[in-house]
């Protein structure tokens, strides 16, 4: 018997409610919230809609949605179990620093239109200013997210001993 078959599973509900209102708290939709921090408690980071229908106690379509939310922010990933036409939602492996690396490539896409925002809202003026304060903020995160993630990973493995993938893991 493993710590996970020891669990009270309505203790786990709870923290999946509480948490996951955090989630929706900060904006991101109930339901995606829910199912995120359902994959999270999980012991393999990944479950089947049917799975998280019976956990999250909702309807598959309710599931469906979510899951499309998650995997349009790159939260969770999409896979074929083996040898069944069910789909497989799972985190990445190191979800918290793919969904930052996903948002940085998120921040070099609007520097085209905040520029046009700029030039048509004029440099001078306060909404204009504004503008090139945003350009300005996602430009300073686009430089500086690489070296945040970098350190990050390191102490990643320091405090979990989890290697990079990148290093043979």
């Amino acid at each position: 018997m493993t710590q996970a078959d020891d669990r009270d599973d309505q203790a786990v509900l709870r923290f999946i409610e509480r948490f996951s209102s955090v989630f929706t708290e900060s904006g991101m939709p109930r339901m995606p919230s829910r199912v995120f921090v359902a994959l999270l408690a999980t012991e393999t980071g990944r479950l089947t809609a049917a799975e998280l229908a019976d956990l999250l106690r909702v309807s598959p379509a309710a599931i469906s949605g979510a899951v499309r939310y998650l995997t349009q922010v790159q939260l969770v990933s999409r896979e074929r179990e083996t040898g069944t036409r069910r789909d497989v939602y799972r985190l990445f492996d190191d979800v918290w620093y793919e969904a930052l690396f996903r948002r940085e490539e998120m921040f070099r896409r609007w520097e085209v239109p905040l520029k046009e925002g700029i030039g048509v809202l004029g440099e001078e003026s306060a909404a204009g200013r504004r503008i090139a304060e945003t350009l300005a903020f996602f430009q300073f995160i686009h430089t500086e997210l690489p070296t945040l993630l970098e350190h990050w990973r390191s102490y990643r493995e320091r405090q979990f001993g989890v290697q990079r993938r990148d290093e043979g893991a």
